[in-house]
């Protein structure tokens, strides 16, 4: 892929104005799962913020579209305004804990994906008692999957859209490091029931909302978000366990 022809780091003004509706599209995308005390300008000033920050560290020389890179840096700023506001309580987090070492218990005993009756067994609940605590645990799984450290190295602090952004493409070891990476999300996602796959693919690959998603599969919003959170967690659990590191 050609370096993008069109960036030009002295026109700022100009750059923003061009990627406004990008900013615009990702905040808002992010708005639909977050609580509506959550003002979703204040998302896209973060992401203004992470544009900026795009322009300056972006490399032309790279075989990479700026946009590519400017996504990374606009969504991972939108993240970190929305980490900042530690708007998730501290419940919640207890119950996305609860989840996610339940999943591990059962799928390392039986070595397959955990069913949800058999994971609300081990959480001591009914399966509608289930259903309604994966919907209370959901918000968490919106920022999951950015949280995630780079597997080949726990000690790196970094987000994994932070370690994708910086990754030297001419440097042996990133590459090796970048296919390792590849290797185990695919393995993580390759392990997944075929329905939390599919709604992975259509929300994050096809970047179709729930209520689309729901649509094609003929399910409500909320089933949607609950597999959705299933799949994380299982994502999740199974990096943890490819890295060493109890669940």
């Amino acid at each position: 892929m050609a370096p993008d022809e069109q960036f030009d780091p002295s026109d700022r003004e100009g750059l923003v104005l061009r990627y406004a509706p990008l900013i615009k599209f990702i905040a808002n995308r992010l708005a639909i799962r977050l609580p509506p005390h959550i003002d979703v300008n204040d998302l896209i000033s973060a992401g203004v913020l992470g544009l900026m920050d795009a322009i300056g560290k972006y490399d032309p020389s790279r075989e990479a579209q700026f946009k590519t890179y400017a996504e990374f840096r606009i969504r991972g700023s939108m993240l970190d305004e929305l980490r900042a506001m530690d708007w998730i309580p501290r419940s919640v987090r207890q119950k996305a804990n609860m989840l996610e070492g339940a999943f591990s218990r059962i799928e390392q005993e039986l070595g397959r994906a955990a069913s949800d009756e058999e994971v609300a067994r081990e959480l001591g609940m009914d399966i509608e008692e289930f259903q309604k605590f994966l919907s209370q645990s959901a918000g968490l799984a919106l920022l999951s999957l950015d949280d995630l450290v780079d597997p080949t190295n726990p000690e790196d602090s970094r987000s994994l859209l932070d370690h994708l952004a910086s990754l030297d493409e001419d440097d042996p070891q990133a590459k090796l490091a970048f296919e390792e990476l590849k290797r185990i999300l695919g393995q993580s996602i390759d392990a997944l029931p075929q329905r939390e796959r599919l709604v992975l693919s259509l929300y994050y690959h096809e970047e179709l909302t729930m209520k689309e998603v729901g649509q094609i599969l003929d399910v409500t919003e909320s089933r949607v978000s609950q597999l959705h959170s299933k799949a994380i967690t299982r994502i999740k659990v199974k990096l943890k366990r490819l890295v060493g590191e109890k669940p």
